[in-house]
């Protein structure tokens, strides 16, 4: 059987988004025989804004659920998708940046919620204060400026963020104008991570896009539900001298999407046992 006879062949999947997702997420499904199109006239950011005028209500995974729901709502399409993303810092490496990324697949014909997250280490994620453009070479050249854009806005007190921002002109203004409304002269200057404006991020959702497609053709081994996947990591190896569980995990939980099947499956290459250095027992 070929890919575009499969299980998703010929049905119409209608993609929540503002900011052209469509590009890397299209491609992937694609593969399934899914024909992608956007929901047009929704607002995706009525559920959250990463400048933080809107907050998010939910969680990354609620949040893009209910876009996706949100696009078939709007559009009367039985399956809808619908990514979401969280940047922040690393939360063992605290100066390194982190993102987090969900891609969720509703499917109402079928009664099924698939979604897969990616973890990035590498994100184009930053901030920095100056008064003038002056102050902030270093910052631009490690952003990847003008290819990534970005936001700007007072750092201290009132005013309107500047988003999108890609022009030097441009940059050269909202520079100037935030520093001068902001109470400690100075402006905040950050990378937008909305897709469309980071090529990073839309890359990642393109890597997630390919596992989500992945994950849409596997069937649970119980039920023969579709979107068998990873659920969480799995519990901590035993230590290797006293048997405890430890911090370090060898594999994930796979589960299913519609019934309560589950299975603990090894990384290629994992240990059985961790070393003491990660059990809080013999090395507290």
């Amino acid at each position: 059987m070929s890919e575009l006879a499969g299980p998703w062949a010929g049905r119409r999947a209608v993609l929540a988004t503002m900011h052209g997702k469509e590009a890397a997420i299209a491609p992937p499904l694609a593969t399934l025989g899914l024909r992608v199109e956007v929901a047009r006239g929704i607002d995706t950011d009525s559920l959250g804004t990463f400048t933080g005028e809107i907050p998010r209500p939910g969680t990354p995974l609620e949040t893009a659920i209910a876009k996706a729901r949100m696009g078939m709502a709007a559009t009367g399409a039985d399956l809808g998708i619908a990514s979401e993303g969280a940047y922040g810092p690393d939360p063992l490496v605290p100066f390194l940046a982190q993102g987090e990324e969900w891609l969720a697949a509703v499917d109402a014909a079928r009664g099924l919620v698939i979604a897969e997250r990616l973890v990035e280490r590498r994100p184009v994620y930053d901030h920095a204060t100056a008064a003038s453009v002056a102050g902030l070479r270093d910052f631009l050249h490690r952003v990847g400026f003008p290819e990534h854009g970005l936001i700007v806005q007072p750092n201290a007190g009132t005013g309107g963020a500047r988003k999108g921002l890609r022009a030097q002109a441009a940059l050269d203004r909202a520079v100037s104008a935030c520093a001068a409304a902001s109470a400690d002269g100075l402006a905040l200057v950050q990378t937008d991570m909305r897709a469309h404006m980071n090529p990073t991020r839309m890359a990642t959702i393109g890597r997630l896009a390919g596992l989500l497609a992945e994950r849409m053709l596997r069937a649970c081994p119980a039920c023969a539900a579709l979107g068998f996947g990873v659920r969480r990591a799995a519990p901590g190896l035993p230590c290797r001298w006293c048997g405890a569980e430890t911090s370090l995990h060898g594999g994930s939980v796979m589960g299913c999407t519609a019934c309560a099947h589950e299975e603990i499956r090894a990384e290629d290459g994992a240990p059985e046992t961790a070393d003491p250095g990660y059990c809080p027992a013999c090395n507290p």
